[in-house]
């Protein structure tokens, strides 16, 4: 991706918009597909970026399939994440940054098992935004955040949110995480 940017920069002398770059990611991820002897990728990843249309975040599948979003979701037990996401979307574009870390949290919070909290130790953060780039919380930094969202309750879990054989690794851990971005338009300043 880091070349895809800079390749653009040099040929055209203007950043690469989000969307070219999650385009030929896609792409690049699906010809192994159509090859003799290459195995495919089958990673769906989160593209989170802002260029000079603004924030933008995208869901890529490895069928070269790519959908812009407002928040998303992805993993195992990301249904209750997509859930919580859904019924406050409404919420998100007159969101501060702190609100939007705060939502991204509860909804990650929400993927885990009722015995299982979220720490430092299982979730990390990320941020990208107008004049600001792509930055990566420490612990030190999420702490207050996830210590905002410690009394609040979590939400309804359904039958499809139960941990099944193999979740779970010998310490309790999930061994899939769900990933949860939130991408608030309000979010440019």
């Amino acid at each position: 991706m880091r070349n895809e940017c800079l390749n653009n920069k040099y040929a055209y002398d203007s950043p690469m918009p989000v969307s070219r770059l999650v385009s030929v990611l896609g792409s690049k991820s699906q010809i192994p597909t159509q090859r003799y002897g290459r195995r495919p990728f089958g990673v769906g990843l989160l593209v989170a970026g802002y260029d000079d249309l603004g924030a933008h975040l995208y869901q890529t599948c490895p069928s070269a399939n790519f959908y812009e979003c407002k928040a998303m979701a992805i993993g195992a037990r990301s249904q209750s994440a997509r859930t919580y996401l859904e019924k406050h979307l409404n919420e998100f574009p007159n969101s501060t940054l702190d609100d939007a870390i705060k939502h991204a949290l509860r909804a990650l919070r929400d993927t885990l098992p009722n015995e299982i909290e979220l720490t430092t130790k299982n979730c990390s953060l990320g941020i990208v935004g107008q004049d600001m780039p792509f930055t990566i919380f420490d612990d030190e930094r999420v702490k207050p955040y996830l210590d905002a969202i410690e009394g609040d309750a979590r939400g309804n879990s359904g039958p499809d949110d139960r941990p099944g054989p193999g979740d779970d690794d010998d310490h309790g851990r999930p061994t899939s995480e769900a990933r949860v971005n939130v991408l608030a338009e309000s979010m440019e300043h």
